[in-house]
């Protein structure tokens, strides 16, 4: 059962997923926490280990929510199941609708959907900075180290695109977010 559970909910993030992983991750909270796979902390561990991990996103936060839930075979099935849609949808457009992506009235559509990406990656974003910035007791109070790690990240982020216009590398920021939560925590 838990199989089936994993492909349906992974298909349904596929299905679902426009604008790519940083879209899908409400989708995902949403299918994880409905079967009861994950909690919201550990999601949030996932996501952070997720985007540190070569690969897209989304494929590596199925593979650990399968092998978490079913072993292998459910890392193997959840991968699947998440990248088959993409997959037929891409076969298709290829061969059946080559020419359709040229017409005004489709990239009008696509052209309305961004902000609307744009707005669910952002609520996704302040979503998780307020989550991780908490501290999860009986009263909520903010968790002050976490507080200082996001600000300085943000200043160093804000601060290198005043410097060099491209900004700093999403990869040095994430090593440079690592070193100071070992340090800080």
């Amino acid at each position: 059962m838990i199989y089936i559970d994993l492909f349906l909910g992974f298909l349904k993030v596929g299905l679902f997923s426009f604008g790519g992983a940083y879209a899908a991750i409400p989708l995902i909270r949403d299918v994880v926490l409905h079967y009861g796979w994950l909690d919201d902390e550990k999601l949030a561990y996932m996501i952070a280990v997720s985007e540190s991990t070569p690969g897209p996103i989304m494929v590596n936060m199925a593979t650990y929510v399968g092998s978490m839930t079913a072993g292998i075979p459910g890392a193997l099935i959840a991968t699947f199941s998440v990248v088959l849609p993409a997959f037929v949808i891409i076969v298709l457009i290829m061969i059946l609708l080559k020419g359709l992506l040229k017409n005004p009235y489709v990239q009008a559509v696509l052209r309305g959907l961004k902000p609307c990406i744009m707005g669910i990656i952002l609520a996704m974003g302040i979503s998780m900075i307020l989550q991780s910035t908490v501290i999860k007791v009986t009263v909520l109070a903010p968790d002050l180290r976490a507080v200082v790690i996001c600000s300085v990240l943000a200043v160093v982020y804000f601060g290198s695109r005043k410097i060099v216009k491209s900004g700093i590398s999403p990869i040095l920021l994430i090593c440079i977010a690592a070193v100071i939560g070992i340090v800080v925590y």
